[in-house]
């Protein structure tokens, strides 16, 4: 069967015609480094950091595809509290989205193709929603791959940010193993509801995919905030296919490791370069990568060039390259520190050391070694003490989450139903440098953005009064617009002015170099 059925986006009446994207500047880059090396051959360190930008007022539509348990084990409470969790999904869409359903049991069923979400078909997703039944095993496989084809079989597709959320509350007992399933270059974002799902097939599923995450939601009542979060960062999709290169500098400096989380990268020995991957970037989302250079012995003091940054993205549907950013230092005799990098490079570092400590403690607790996974957990909790920048809330929000599993490692039992998940999705998060809900959702907001704070407030008062007044996406941002009417232009303006001072360095650079050559 096709899925090429997707509705067309047709404009509201009266609507006018939507914002004309304006591409530059939507990703800002900053690196972070030592301004000094020594003579000799040494090592050093830079961390890039790439922000999406303020605006989303010009933003692609999102093709959403809500993949569901509705196996028997939804039965009661759990059933009532995802359909609350689904409407504010929908009441949150505009009419640039579209939302197909999906639902699972022993086979799955596409309950609705895409549908725009206008003021006419919100009423009738919401009476999909509220007819769907409990019953049945759990085929998480086949709601996996439904949900992806729907996707695959569009008409309407240029342009368009998409995305797969999928949730079950049990283990699946029926079809081929989901963690098995193709997917792509889709996120697809995973939803353990409860406490009898398995968090392994959940967490693989969101780690084949890109960028997706995996939340870990025990308690019934928090499955609104948690989807409004994965909502929060969809709906703000700034960029889409972000890839940044870094390269060395001949007979200046040699790349030994790039580390990016676990988004793809791919290397080409001639040029000495290495290229990530990172999908969509969220507005305000931030990807850090830390470059390792060797630098060889020089004999005299001078300026040197060491790495080489360019970056690419699209936006609606059209691909942006922007200009090349160097790296520079100043190489020098004077006497330097034997490793002393910047605060946010060691900040970052603690963040990656962390989430390895983190990966340990779960191999040693999968093991029934819980003392050993225990002591591991309070090596990293000591690593974070010896940090410079104490009161960075990065280093806050680690100390809370080593916190929490130490909590959920006090017997196996509970390890077994609570700390596993958590740690899971805690790696995935770190991994993805995205937020993935788990625990105390409103505590520990780790890379969570200034959107997913506001939909957090929201669901929070959806979940109390699901009948009171919710605005749309589209009235979010007139809101973030009217408090920062200048949002929109910031981007391309910061962008402006670093290619014209690129332009003027390398201008420079040629001067001086004609200069030394006569």
């Amino acid at each position: 069967m096709s899925f090429n059925d997707d509705e067309p986006i047709i404009p509201p009446p009266n609507s006018g015609p939507r914002p004309t994207p304006i591409v530059p500047g939507r990703v800002q880059l900053v690196s972070k480094n030592n301004n000094m090396a020594p003579l000799e051959e040494n090592t050093q360190k830079v961390l890039l950091e790439l922000t999406g930008g303020d605006s989303t007022s010009d933003r692609s539509g999102l093709d959403l595809v809500a993949v569901l348990d509705v196996s028997g084990s939804m039965q009661g409470e759990k059933i009532e509290k995802m359909k609350t969790a689904m409407k504010f999904v929908v009441k949150k869409l505009s009419s640039i989205d579209r939302l197909s359903i999906v639902t699972f049991l022993d086979t799955a069923s596409r309950i609705c193709p895409l549908r725009q979400v206008t003021e006419a078909s919100q009423p009738q997703l919401l009476g999909l929603i509220d007819a769907l039944r409990p019953g049945g095993n759990t085929n998480i496989s086949d709601g996996l791959k439904t949900g992806l084809k729907v996707l695959a079989d569009r008409k309407l597709s240029s342009g368009r940010v998409v995305g797969v959320m999928l949730m079950s509350d049990g283990q699946q007992n029926r079809g081929e193993p989901a963690a098995g399933v193709p997917i792509g270059n889709v996120p697809v974002y995973t939803f353990g509801f409860g406490a009898d799902y398995d968090p392994t097939v959940l967490n693989a599923v969101a780690r084949n995919s890109m960028g997706g995450t995996f939340s870990v939601v025990n308690d019934v009542d928090k499955l609104s905030m948690a989807f409004s979060q994965c909502l929060a960062g969809l709906l703000t999709v700034v960029v889409q296919d972000l890839t940044v290169t870094v390269a060395r500098v001949d007979d200046e400096s040699t790349i030994q490791k790039v580390t990016a989380g676990n988004y793809p990268q791919t290397q080409d020995a001639d040029a000495g370069s290495v290229t990530v991957a990172f999908g969509d970037l969220y507005s305000k989302e931030v990807r850090k990568v830390i470059v390792d250079l060797l630098l060889p012995a020089i004999d005299t003091e001078r300026g040197a060039d060491i790495l080489e940054v360019t970056y690419s993205y699209k936006a609606g549907g059209k691909l942006f390259d922007a200009p090349p950013a160097t790296v520079t230092v100043r190489r020098s005799g004077m006497a330097f520190p034997e490793d002393d990098p910047p605060v946010d490079v060691q900040t970052e570092e603690a963040r990656l050391r962390t989430a390895t400590m983190i990966r340990q403690a779960r191999t040693m607790a999968d093991g029934k070694k819980l003392g050993d996974a225990r002591d591991k957990l309070a090596e990293a909790q000591n690593a974070l003490e010896d940090v410079v920048a104490q009161s960075d809330p990065l280093l806050d929000a680690l100390r809370t989450e080593l916190q929490e599993l130490l909590k959920l490692t006090k017997s196996q039992d509970v390890y077994e139903k609570q700390g596993r998940p958590y740690a899971m999705s805690s790696e995935t998060s770190h991994d993805r440098q995205r937020f993935a809900a788990r625990g105390d959702i409103e505590s520990n907001r780790l890379f969570a953005t200034p959107r997913m704070d506001k939909y957090l407030e929201q669901a929070k008062k959806f979940d109390e009064d699901p009948a009171a007044p919710l605005p749309s996406a589209d009235q979010d941002e007139k809101e973030e617009v009217a408090a920062n009417p200048l949002a929109p232009l910031a981007g391309p303006i910061t962008f402006y002015i670093q290619a014209a001072i690129q332009a003027l360095q390398a201008i420079e650079k040629l001067i001086n170099n004609g200069a030394k050559a006569m």
